[in-house]
């Protein structure tokens, strides 16, 4: 009897143990906020994320049967073939190398533009300076279809002027598209600028530096990330640009997006879903081209130091 009651305390103490280690170990909490964030981002993705597979998913549709021609988009794709990058009207693919030398392009120009505007309005001390912040930003209040039927009348001026029409040419698709994209390398740059600590290049001053030198070694490195960002956006808002293309471009000069709206609307086929997934495909691998030999982490980060 007393072994029974003996047996019976030791299985009550490891049962009481084995209670209270359960109760010490880590329990796994999920918190309420946590399934909604995740649930908002997978919402997100899935929006941002779900033309893009549509575009690329039907560029790889084959119609069900040869006697068939396809002139609408089939997703998810019945048969798959890789029938229409081989049939990319080549008037596509020179307004695709239209479109990414025009960025570049207008990148460049928006950085030599709106860097030393944005030094001058942070830096600067003038009259009137928040007017001519606001002239400077005023691009951005603007609707795109007004700009570019501004744009058209100002070149049918001047070439009624000086026998020099811009319109229809990559000159004056550079032009409108300059007139967007500045105020986005001012606006980004100006907002580094403003964190950025003015004693840093006083200091280089003081030690001798010329004022090119301190802008160079100095100002420039702090600036780099507003710079870069300013730059991407230029070139997004150049390369997707069609309310202001849509009316300077011509057989001529075409860009992409424009090419593409009016192959779609014309004679539709998965040949135009082609090369807008080839469009998309050089830009992820641009941009993870430039995080792995550059690195944007590294970029995005101001060196105020």
């Amino acid at each position: 009897m007393s072994a029974i009651v003996e047996h019976h305390a030791v299985a009550h103490g490891l049962a009481a143990r084995g209670w209270q280690a359960v109760r010490k170990m880590p329990r796994l909490r999920i918190r309420f906020g946590t399934i909604v964030t995740v649930a908002y981002f997978i919402v997100i993705f899935t929006i941002l994320l779900a033309p893009l597979v549509v575009v690329i998913g039907g560029s790889f549709s084959a119609p069900a049967s040869d006697k068939v021609v396809m002139s609408y988009v089939q997703f998810p794709p019945e048969r798959l073939t890789l029938e229409w990058y081989g049939k990319i009207p080549k008037a596509q693919l020179k307004a695709l190398g239209v479109s990414f030398l025009l960025g570049t392009a207008v990148a460049l120009g928006a950085c030599l533009l709106g860097v030393p505007a944005a030094i001058g309005l942070v830096r600067g001390r003038f009259a009137g300076k928040p007017v001519v912040s606001a002239v400077m930003r005023a691009p951005l209040q603007i609707p795109h279809v007004v700009s570019g039927i501004a744009f058209l009348q100002l070149f049918y001026a001047i070439g009624d002027l000086g026998g020099f029409y811009a319109q229809g040419t990559t000159a004056g698709l550079f032009i409108g598209h300059l007139f967007m994209a500045t105020p986005f390398v001012i606006g980004s740059v100006a907002a580094v600028l403003q964190r950025c600590n003015p004693r840093l290049e006083e200091a280089a001053y003081v030690l001798g530096a010329s004022e090119w030198r301190t802008f160079r070694r100095v100002t420039l490195p702090l600036i780099g990330p507003g710079v870069f960002t300013g730059a991407l956006y230029a070139f997004i808002v150049s390369f997707v640009d069609v309310p202001v293309a849509i009316f300077l471009a011509s057989p001529a000069a075409t860009t992409f997006p424009v090419e593409l709206f009016n192959a779609m609307e014309q004679d539709f086929n998965p040949s135009s879903l082609a090369s807008a997934s080839l469009a998309a495909g050089f830009a992820i691998v641009l941009v993870f081209a430039a995080q792995r030999l550059v690195g944007l982490d590294s970029l995005l980060k101001p060196r105020t130091k």
